[in-house]
């Protein structure tokens, strides 16, 4: 017996005008425990010391999976229309991680 076909459901995603500006965000610590996986987005600017949170989203690990197969699709997609995208090669230089294991504040 063959199973039903797969329905997709449309969901009405809705874009508030202060989350359409956007936020900017040069920075991102990621941190996890065993629940969860921790976004905390953040700017850091020329000659200013300190930096504070502009933004935190918090996932499952299986959320987490999932959003990180959608960034390698996007950044795939943009690279071949727009050409490679270049780094440093410090995977560390702007995207922080904490250990496993490590307590979440």
């Amino acid at each position: 017996m063959n199973p039903p076909p797969e329905q997709t459901q449309q969901v009405n995603i809705e874009l508030g005008e202060k989350e359409a500006e956007g936020i900017y965000s040069n920075l991102a610590i990621i941190t996890h425990s065993n629940a969860e996986f921790v976004l905390d987005f953040t700017r850091i600017l020329p000659g200013i010391p300190k930096a504070r949170v502009l933004s935190r989203i918090i996932m499952t690990p299986v959320h987490a999976k999932l959003f990180l197969n959608a960034m390698h699709e996007n950044i795939e997609k943009y690279e071949r229309k727009f050409g490679e995208i270049k780094t440093s090669g410090d995977p560390g230089q702007m995207f922080m991680g904490t250990p496993p294991g490590t307590p979440l504040h």
